[in-house]
């Protein structure tokens, strides 16, 4: 018997958290091959510590892209970010590239053939997920735990916040009553500062912000409301700590209040369905829930390097479901082709749309006009509606 009443926590990183300004790196870096050629294959780690940046991975591209070009653009990223302090400025910083051509014998099951359909460019499970909780049909743990963030970063970056960094870390605890989330029980938010400003005016700060995110009536007690718990966040970034591609999954998604299959997304080409199959699942769940079938729903999707089609579809709508799970298992693989080539094609996959990604979550975010977040949108309510009458 699932449970009516429970705590349930989930947190967030600003786009100068160390791993962030990692991610951001990588997915810049996949949207310059991208760009340039919409067939373009990238594996793209970066490491990320005081003053220096390591790039490595494996690519296939336009020739016409040097490592100059990879390090202009990782630059590029730590200057958008704003970082400008002595451990972590994006004009002295040392920018090392070790990025080799693809492994010939991936790209031979990944590629298309005669009589072979392009296959999945590793195995691996993927997973989707949608609920009621918030109008983005995400868990609201985590989109309010990234919006805290996010208005924090664009009041920075317009200017009226001097005194915070790009560094921080929200984390935020809900009660749920009857399964519904009703107000936050504590809230805890790091953010770097500079040295001068007090850590009253640094909770003054992140209070308003809060108090304004969440819904009216929603602001834990103030003895739960912790900022800068340790005092002092002055030296932040990678500088104050070493930050790698791909060590942000569950903030990535959903927080922790779906299964997750493990894969990171950033620094990949969409032939990867860690990345593109975790879109898709997430497409089809939010579409679910969004046609009434569910109130909430999970999906796997499961799939083997080189091998077109998914090796299992498999839905979870925790009770919750006004139609049998196999019912919409089958029309899901009716009204979507869930090979990567089929994937891509129906999600626009191939641009160079991914560093938008790479902070504040892959999910909940609103579509955009030239093709962002397009698994996001709610074009399958109708021909699942159809395919289930």
């Amino acid at each position: 018997m699932s449970r009516k009443s429970y705590l349930f926590t989930s947190e967030s990183v600003s786009e100068g958290h160390p791993d962030k300004v990692c991610d951001q790196i990588s997915d810049a870096i996949v949207d310059l091959y991208l760009k340039a050629d919409p067939q373009s294959r990238v594996a793209l780690e970066t490491l990320a510590t005081t003053n220096r940046v390591v790039l490595a991975g494996e690519v296939r591209g336009p020739s016409s892209i040097e490592p100059g070009d990879l390090i202009d653009t990782a630059r590029q990223v730590i200057q958008d970010i704003g970082y400008e302090q002595e451990g972590f400025d994006w004009r002295k910083a040392d920018i090392d590239c070790y990025v080799h051509s693809q492994s010939a014998d991936i790209a031979q099951g990944v590629d298309a053939a005669a009589e072979k359909d392009e296959g999945a460019g590793d195995q691996g499970i993927m997973f989707g997920y949608a609920c009621r909780e918030t109008e983005s049909l995400m868990p609201a743990p985590i989109h309010y735990a990234h919006r805290i963030l996010y208005e924090m970063s664009k009041k920075r970056h317009a200017g009226q916040l001097p005194e915070l960094g790009p560094d921080a870390k929200s984390q935020v605890t809900l009660l749920y009553e009857n399964g519904v989330p009703v107000r936050a029980t504590s809230i805890v938010v790091s953010t770097q500062h500079s040295p001068e400003v007090s850590q009253a005016r640094v909770r003054e700060i992140v209070q308003d912000i809060v108090v304004d995110v969440l819904p009216k009536g929603w602001m834990c007690p103030q003895d739960e409301f912790y900022v800068n718990p340790t005092g002092r966040f002055v030296t932040g970034g990678p500088d104050g700590d070493t930050g790698l591609t791909g060590r942000k999954i569950i903030v990535d998604t959903y927080g922790g209040a779906a299964p997750h299959g493990g894969g990171a997304f950033s620094g990949k080409d969409p032939t990867k369905v860690d990345r593109s199959a975790a879109y898709a699942a997430r497409y089809l769940a939010k579409n679910v829930v969004a046609a009434n079938l569910a109130d909430k729903c999970s999906l796997q999707l499961a799939y083997a390097i080189g091998v077109a089609r998914p090796l299992s579809v498999y839905v979870n709508l925790y009770g919750t479901g006004r139609v049998e799970e196999d019912q919409i298992e089958r029309a899901l693989m009716e009204i979507m082709d869930l090979s990567p080539r089929g994937i891509r094609e129906s999600l626009g996959l191939n641009r160079p749309i991914y560093r938008r990604t790479a902070s504040y979550g892959h999910f909940g975010r609103t579509p955009d006009n030239d093709g962002g977040f397009s698994w996001e949108r709610l074009d399958l309510v109708e021909p699942l509606k159809a395919a289930l009458s």
